[in-house]
């Protein structure tokens, strides 16, 4: 699944795969927000863990589990 996270004031945004599920990293997220942390962290399909801060942090996007098809649409 995809995640993109954007960053206020910040041109780039941090974009990776992760085998958590989209319950989970909602749950990551809102928690740190609600708990008023100062970061929270994800970690991507290769095992690298990302501390993300939470003041920073403009959205948080998670993509679908699905993965595209490829072909014709008929």
């Amino acid at each position: 699944m995809d995640i993109r996270i954007g960053i206020a004031n910040s041109p780039r945004e941090i974009s990776f795969e992760s085998n958590q599920t989209p319950a989970d990293v909602e749950k990551v997220v809102a928690d740190a927000l609600d708990s008023k942390k100062t970061y929270f962290t994800l970690k991507d399909a290769k095992g690298k863990v990302f501390l993300v801060p939470t003041a920073g942090v403009a959205y948080v996007e998670v993509g679908s589990e699905e993965r595209g098809r490829v072909g014709f649409v008929s």
